[in-house]
């Protein structure tokens, strides 16, 4: 290892009421990790190829920490990565393989499932029980109660697990998380509604029961798979709400914020697609208790987040863009009480495939094993 890994020390840039807080922090050395030095952790992406899988071997590559031991795809088996991902030729040297049990627990120390609901929790169980650290990116393992998946989604074949599994929105969990084996990795849409959201229920500040999120996300989010609603012609110049109170993220969220509350809620949920390949917008309103102010507001979500490196909370009156949180594992966080009818508005935004897939999902890894939580993640925004 260099001594600059050693003793390197960056600078976190964090938005808190508009105010940049440069707070000095040193990354630890790789000794300070279990996996002690020099080995680095051996990891596995089950559905590389997909767009999620694509970005964890893009973030992964460049991990000082990480070597990516088996990357495993199913339509491109034997083919090299760059081969499928021109853009990553020459830092990816490794080829796709078809999917082996016996080659994830002999090869890996954690295994990220990128894969379609049902099929991770075929496979989990066994990585489990040889010992290995796994984050699911699938819905499979995001539920304690096994009849609430199976009332959203199919039959469970692994219900035993749900009991064990830690909800990896890591802001909310980390101790859990630190602790976890099995990590169902949040939706996309939950993490840019829950974040905003879970801070000020927290406080009594707002309504549960009044709680309506309008969220608007790109292409990307419906995955890489051929799919009509997905194809450009049907996309392009058009903007359109779909399963419209039906959306199987509602219940993921009507989950969090349960707990958070300590009573039953159900928030009323549109998603919406948008064209452009990546990014998401949540617009949240809710009735707010009272009579608090934006000043209120502001404080309970800086005092809750100001030592989280990838929660940004914006002064009042500068809302989150897309563009400002692409390519990053930024969640970007804006607000504005509408006085005239006591109605809070928060915004957020996230880049759907990182900090809504691929980014949270190597946030929590970075917990479980120990690591600086923003290893491999600390990506400075692209200005334009």
């Amino acid at each position: 290892m260099t001594d600059r890994l050693k003793t390197e020390t960056f600078f976190e840039l964090s938005f808190n009421l508009g105010s940049f807080n440069m707070m000095e922090k040193t990354r630890p050395s790789q000794n300070e990790v279990s996996y002690g030095e020099p080995t680095k952790i051996r990891a596995g992406v089950v559905g590389a190829t997909g767009y999620a899988g694509a970005e964890l071997v893009r973030i992964l590559s460049d991990h000082p920490h990480v070597t990516l031991a088996v990357l495993t795809s199913r339509q491109f088996a034997g083919a090299r990565f760059d081969q499928v991902y021109p853009a990553v030729a020459g830092t990816v040297p490794n080829s796709c393989e078809a999917l082996s049990l016996d080659r994830l627990v002999d090869a890996c120390d954690v295994v990220f499932t990128a894969l379609p609901h049902r099929i991770p929790m075929e496979i989990v169980p066994d990585l489990i029980r040889h010992g290995k650290k796994v984050v699911d990116l699938s819905a499979d393992f995001r539920f304690n109660d096994v009849a609430l998946y199976e009332k959203f989604y199919q039959p469970h074949a692994a219900g035993a697990l749900c009991e064990k599994t830690v909800y990896g929105l890591c802001e909310v969990n980390e101790e859990r998380i630190r602790k976890a084996e099995l990590i169902g990795n949040p939706g996309c849409y939950p993490t840019s509604a829950l974040l905003p959201l879970i801070p000020l229920i927290r406080t009594g500040m707002l309504d549960p029961n009044t709680i309506i999120i309008d969220a608007k996300s790109g292409v990307s989010g419906a995955g890489r798979s051929l799919s009509i609603t997905a194809h450009y012609c049907e996309v392009d110049e058009s903007f359109k709400a779909y399963k419209v109170a039906a959306h199987r993220h509602n219940p993921e969220i009507d989950m969090m914020l349960n707990r958070t509350a300590g009573e039953s809620v159900h928030a009323t949920f549109v998603p919406h697609l948008v064209p452009m390949s990546r990014g998401m917008l949540t617009t949240i309103y809710a009735t707010v208790k009272n009579r608090i102010s934006s000043e209120d507001v502001g404080q309970c979500l800086a005092d809750t987040y100001h030592h989280r490196p990838f929660v940004r909370v914006l002064e009042e009156g500068r809302m989150p863009d897309t563009r400002n949180v692409r390519h990053t594992n930024y969640c970007d966080i804006g607000y504005k009480i509408d006085a005239k009818c006591n109605r809070l508005i928060l915004i957020s935004a996230i880049d759907n495939l990182i900090k809504g897939a691929a980014g949270q999902a190597v946030q929590n890894m970075n917990l479980m094993l120990g690591l600086a939580e923003t290893s491999g993640l600390l990506r400075t925004p692209f200005a334009i």
